[in-house]
């Protein structure tokens, strides 16, 4: 790579931090409200409580996102906020909507709707819904991370009491 260009990335990427740490605390209040249904979800798509526990900790570098009953949990909490269509992919407008119903979240939903809706075209072949759904958040989760919107455990935290 030329170091013009690379210049121009650093220069780029540097520029754009503050905006990423903005959308990584969006993000950190998204996680922790809609992390409030899984309880609720747990005995529907066969959670495990081993699963479920380590579900809390979805942005951890070390969590892996394998399990097919992780798959039916998000289903299932996604449909408490109408953030699905009947076929368990992603309802744009709705998800625009619930992006924008969190303190600055108008930077994180055009982001946030464009990573999850190229992760579910990777994937749209999987006939089974809950599989189909735990590759996409899979992949959400990895694009996230490498957009530099994924928040860290310690903004979550921050953010649950008001949830």
């Amino acid at each position: 790579m030329a170091s013009v260009w690379s210049l121009v990335v650093c220069g780029l990427m540097m520029a754009s931090l503050p905006a990423a740490r903005g959308t990584a605390e969006v993000m950190s209040h998204v996680t922790a409200h809609f992390g409030k249904t899984l309880e609720e979800c747990r005995e529907e798509s066969g959670l495990s409580g081993e699963i479920m526990e380590e579900f809390h900790h979805f942005w951890r570098e070390d969590f892996e996102v394998v399990h097919r009953e992780l798959g039916c949990a998000i289903i299932c909490m996604s449909n408490k906020f109408q953030l699905m269509q009947d076929d368990a992919r992603m309802h744009h407008e709705n998800m625009h909507d619930y992006i924008k119903s969190f303190p600055k979240g108008d930077l994180l939903s055009e982001t946030m709707v464009r990573l999850i809706h190229n992760c579910e075209k990777k994937y749209d072949d999987i006939d089974d819904e809950c599989s189909r759904v735990v590759k996409t958040a899979a992949c959400f989760k990895k694009d996230a991370q490498a957009e530099g919107i994924a928040p860290e455990l310690t903004m979550i935290e921050a953010v649950l009491e008001k949830y």
